[in-house]
Formats: C-alpha cells, structure tokens, sequence
C-alpha cells in the first residue's frame, strides 16, 4: 500500500469513534484532507456516497485527489472506526499502533472489542438514564473493573501505546471529565462521589493508566483533552435541554474541509 496516496477523512468535533481515528491519523504523521460533515443537516451526498448508514467516521484512500464530496471512483472507502484504526495501522507501520506479534495484535482487538461492546453502553445508561436505584451505577463500575482486568500490572494495555489505548481513550477521558463536572442526569454531586470511588484503591490502577502523561512525548494529551472539554461544554447543553423538555436545540455548523 501507497502511505502516500490521498486520505480524505469525514468526521465531526463531538462523536468519540472520531476521535478515534482523529488520533491515530495524528500518531501517524499522516497526511490527509479533514471535512467535518454537518451532524444536524447531514448532505445527501454522504450517505449516498460515502457511507450509506450515515455514519462518521469514514475515509477515503487512494485515487486522485478532489473534493470531499465528490470521491474519486478510484478510491477506497472505509468505515467503523476500529475498521479505520486496523487500516491505519497497517498502512504506517513505523508509528507502531499495533505490535508485530499476533497474539498482541488479538489482544489489542478484544481490549478494544470490551469499550464497545460494554462500556460504552454503560457509559451512556449512567449519564443518560441514571436511575434512583444506582444499578446503572453499579453496571458502570463493573464493566470499568473488566477493563481494569485486562491491564497489565503496568503500562498500558499491550505494555506501549497502541490502538488499544486510542479506541478507549476519548471515552474513557469523557467518564473522568463529565463526572468531574457533574454533568449528567444523575443527582448533583453524585457524579463527583461516583468519582471518588473510581479514585479509591479499587481502581487505582485503572485510574493510573486513564491519566498517565508523557506517552511518546507528544501534545497528544493535550490534543485530546481539548477535545473532550469542550464536547464537555456541548453535552452540558444536551442535559439541560433534556431536563427543561425541549424537544430541538444547537447550533449548524456548514461542512468544511481542510488539508492536514
């Protein structure tokens, strides 16, 4: 494969399965156009086009270069976010996001294949449908000491930074700041308590491995922080239309593209 053919990516601010790909695009210095598709009004050329769900992310590779919308029939398109992350890893090998070993490679994908398939759905039910009776709360923390269970006693997931830490990252760093800020439909201050507990020797390792600074000496976690704090601030807005009752709200913003 050509690492120097075109790659358009489409993607907005707010999904964390962009993030996703916004990150290992970055750890692999590559080179690609970035067009945030309008969420609130999405064009018709991109569901017919690029992905027929609808979804972002998505990617194309390969062909000549031309507009977003308009993709060359030459071109390869990909979507599914850890679809991207295993192309991506193949495609630029010297960035290391995925270890030559194929039992590290197969435990990158059940590390990853664990924040999609249970903590994800957890993480929505405790912000979104907190119930009086804490067993979201419950499921929450549980699902977060599975995961704690497949770290190594130290590092991350497979030892190094990998895919594995870029599928769990912007989920993960959401979970630290909405409860921080006690954002969500759970009573005030109970995000900061469920906090607490995650900081308790229960899930000190787990804890560890969420904050850990200095990977690769990048401005990666910065890069990431920014992100999540500001969708920090956009959620915060979703949850007080949700509790007010009002049943639209947001801003448009125009698709765009920008070469990077």
């Amino acid at each position: 494969m050509d690492k120097t053919s075109q790659i358009t990516f489409y993607t907005h601010v707010y999904p964390p399965y962009c993030h996703r790909v916004h990150i290992a695009l970055e750890e692999a210095n590559a080179g690609y156009t970035l067009y945030n598709v309008n969420i609130v009004d999405k064009p018709a050329w991109y569901s017919e086009k690029i992905n027929k769900s609808g979804k972002i992310p998505s990617i194309t590779y390969g062909g000549p270069r031309g507009a977003p919308e308009n993709p060359s029939p030459e071109a390869t398109i990909l979507t599914e976010s850890l679809i991207i992350l295993e192309f991506l890893a193949d495609l630029f090998p010297e960035a290391r996001l995925l270890p030559n070993d194929p039992v590290l490679r197969a435990r990158a994908r059940l590390f990853a294949n664990a924040v999609d398939t249970a903590l994800l759905d957890g993480f929505g039910e405790f912000f979104v449908a907190y119930t009086k009776d804490g067993s979201l709360e419950d499921a929450l923390l549980a699902e977060l000491d599975a995961l704690r269970a497949r770290l190594p006693p130290t590092g991350f997931a497979l030892g190094e930074w990998s895919n594995a830490e870029i599928a769990a990252a912007p989920s993960l760093v959401r979970t630290i700041l909405l409860m921080g800020n006690d954002i969500g439909k759970y009573p005030v201050t109970r995000g900061k308590e469920v906090l607490a507990v995650l900081r308790g020797p229960r899930f000190e390792r787990r804890m560890e491995y969420i904050e850990r600074r200095g990977y690769h000496g990048t401005e990666l976690t910065a890069y990431v922080a920014v992100i999540v704090r500001f969708e920090t601030g956009i959620i915060a807005c979703l949850f007080v239309i949700a509790h007010s009752g009002s049943s639209s709200g947001g801003t448009r913003v125009a698709g765009r593209s920008s070469s990077r």
